[in-house]
């Protein structure tokens, strides 16, 4: 009897002990934030780079910024605008393509959707580097690098806004750009900018400069 009753004690001690520990564990796990990594302008320099169009963009409701977001298509403009605004004027050394141009070029082609913003973009947020775009997105970028005229479309795959932890008062953007090269159907290279507002498009403008550091 009592040697039955210690070996359950042990059991049960042993099952609190592990149980403790994975909690431990748990709790000691912090997401870490994916880096933002610099604009390879670089690499990208006299080269023409094709400019996809935003498609998915969201905004927590504790930011309560819903007068923002009334206009999707609206919104997906002024990001459209924002993006290549300062692409143009940050990085000059790249001749970058505006969607409207591309989709102006690439005219009557089958396999593409006749409003940019119906492109299935946001699939590439979920894609590492290296990793190779599946169909039939590959295929259209391919496509529209052809009408571009280059190897490299640079896609804003999504824009979410959150709360800022440090402010609540603030926003923060996050936004995960991919550069993919269309030869290949592969990433190239991926980041996610940073940047806090009191309204989304100065958060977007200050997570943009993030991806060019050294400039003011």
């Amino acid at each position: 009897m009592i040697r039955n009753y210690l070996n359950a004690w042990d059991v049960g001690t042993w099952v609190l002990l592990a149980l403790a520990a994975g909690c431990v564990g748990h709790k000691s796990q912090t997401p870490t934030p994916e880096p933002t990594v610099p604009l390879p302008a670089g690499s990208l320099a006299s080269r023409d780079v094709g400019v996809l169009p935003f498609t998915l963009v969201l905004a927590e409701d504790s930011l309560h910024w819903d007068s923002h977001f009334t206009d999707h298509p609206k919104v997906l403009a002024t990001a459209d605008s924002i993006l290549l605004g300062f692409l143009t004027s940050r990085v000059p050394e790249v001749a970058w393509k505006s969607p409207a141009r591309m989709w102006r070029g690439a005219r009557g082609a089958n396999d593409l959707p006749d409003d940019p913003h119906q492109l299935g973009v946001a699939i590439l947020r979920q894609l590492p580097v290296g990793s190779y775009v599946p169909d039939p997105l590959r295929a259209q970028l391919r496509m529209l690098g052809a009408v571009a005229g280059g190897t490299y479309v640079l896609a804003p795959a999504s824009l979410f806004f959150k709360t800022d932890s440090a402010n609540r008062r603030m926003g923060r953007a996050e936004l995960t750009m991919v550069l993919v090269d269309v030869r290949l159907g592969q990433v190239s290279w991926r980041s996610v900018a940073r940047g806090t507002g009191d309204e989304p498009w100065t958060a977007v403008n200050a997570a943009l400069k993030t991806l060019t550091p050294g400039l003011p």
